[in-house]
């Protein structure tokens, strides 16, 4: 007896001395990681381009991937885990599912409203969803590719968000939703739309993809976009607020929607257990599910036609990291705003700059511009961009007139237009935006300036 007790307390030892010689080998790993990001960091004045957007972190995102590839878990888990807690808790909701994109969360945001469980709501072929005709086309996509039928508005310049005095004109008694993003973090006004989906019985999906840690003050109290909707979708791509390289996450205050997201992102499954993990509800064997045999596995049953959305623990070890940081890098993107704003005040004569909701609180994605002269806009486009200073177009500008909605302009059928839409066609052809995001430097931000101004009393 007293030899088997001897082995067992040899064998604990070695187990114990193995353990601790692997943790000792991941803290030197990740130290010699540390030293590796403070060598190779980018240095300021190196860049010769200035760009729109870009990546910003630091060594806690380098040791966090890092550590997260030792595990080699590679699926959802521990950080993945860490990540939506830490998001939903963030923005003051219960439910957050992370994804492999922004454009599936917009897809698993729509789909989620056409789910048999939701009734008489349910959204169904040929129904109705009103949406900014000027917008990213991965907000609209789903709505096609289901069979529902998008009813475009127009924007309002400045703020270039929809216009909500075309909403009741959009109207019609096949209407089950709206789904319009914050355009470049300017909340639209969320108070007019919200109330509108309230009198009429509609779902609100609040595309935040550009619009993470934006607010709207709401009845006296600040709710950060994405959290006034049914659902909220965010994009974490790298020239996001935060970025976990390609990533995107679903959130919502509703216990039944995000039981839905949940089982569309993971298959279609009736089970809930999260990877690695069996039978969390004790009764995986026990269940009768459509006509399959009375006990088959629960984890292989699945309740809807879904898809696989999910995202990798690696991106969501990055995402730990960049969350912490999220309030500063708004803070940064405001200031960089008010810089460039202040800087260009001067030439309001010829461009025209974006205005916010008095209770909009915005987080900055972009600096928008409207040249005011005509034919201004390619001119000092073209002038930046020779300059060395990176624009964008406002997205899709009018997504109608491009070639994906070819075969439905032909056909006049697939989609409704509520109106001419000029502020969305004043967009296409005068609007453009610079960046503002956390990596830029004062330097970067006075040639900035100089170039504009420089292109713009050009013309």
């Amino acid at each position: 007896m007293r030899g088997i007790v001897a082995v067992k307390a040899s064998e604990e030892k070695t187990s114990a001395e193995r353990a601790g010689q692997i943790e000792a080998a991941r803290e030197r790993i990740l130290t010699a990681v540390s030293d590796y990001w403070a060598l190779t960091a980018e240095q300021p004045g190196e860049r010769r381009r200035i760009p729109y957007a870009g990546r910003v972190y630091d060594r806690e995102e380098l040791v966090n991937l890092v550590d997260s590839a030792l595990e080699f878990w590679l699926t959802g888990g521990r950080y993945t885990r860490e990540f939506e807690q830490a998001l939903a808790e963030y923005l003051d909701l219960p439910f957050c599912a992370f994804v492999n994109s922004g454009s599936s969360a917009n897809l698993l945001a729509f789909m989620a409203l056409t789910d048999p469980e939701l009734g008489e709501r349910a959204i169904r072929r040929g129904d109705e969803v009103i949406t900014p005709a000027c917008a990213f086309p991965t907000t609209v996509s789903p709505i096609v590719q289901f069979g529902a039928v998008p009813v475009f508005v127009d924007i309002a310049i400045p703020s270039y968000n929809l216009d909500v005095r075309q909403l009741e004109d959009a109207l019609s008694p096949r209407t089950k939703a709206v789904i319009a993003a914050h355009t470049l973090g300017n909340p639209f006004d969320l108070k007019a739309v919200r109330s509108f989906c309230d009198r009429h019985g509609l779902w609100l999906v609040e595309d935040n993809c550009d619009a993470l840690g934006a607010g709207f003050v709401l009845d006296g109290t600040l709710r950060k976009t994405g959290t006034v909707g049914h659902i909220g979708t965010s994009s974490f791509y790298p020239p996001h607020h935060i970025t976990t390289g390609e990533g995107g996450a679903v959130y919502t205050a509703d216990p039944l929607l995000s039981q839905i997201i949940r089982s569309l992102r993971d298959w279609g499954r009736a089970c809930a257990c999260p990877p690695g993990v069996d039978n969390l509800c004790g009764r995986r064997f026990d269940g009768q599910y459509g006509t399959l045999p009375r006990g088959y596995d629960h984890k292989y049953t699945y309740s809807r036609f879904g898809y696989n959305l999910k995202a990798t623990d690696l991106q969501a070890a990055i995402g730990v990291a960049q969350l912490k940081k999220l309030p500063d890098f708004v803070e940064a993107r405001n200031r960089n705003y008010q810089t460039l704003r202040a800087g260009l005040s001067h030439l309001e004569d010829r461009l025209e700059f974006s205005v916010c909701h008095p209770d909009a609180r915005p987080s900055w994605f972009g600096f928008p511009i409207t040249c005011r002269v005509p034919g201004g806009r390619d001119r000092i486009v073209r002038s930046l961009e020779a300059a060395g200073v990176q624009t964008r177009m406002l997205f899709a500008g009018n997504l109608i007139r491009h070639p994906c909605f070819d075969g439905m302009r032909a056909s006049g059928t697939g989609f409704r237009v509520v109106s001419d839409l000029p502020e969305t066609e004043r967009a296409v052809s005068d609007t453009f935006w610079l960046g503002v995001y956390p990596g830029l430097t004062a330097g970067e931000l006075s040639y900035m300036l100089e170039q504009t101004e420089k292109a713009v009393l050009r013309l």
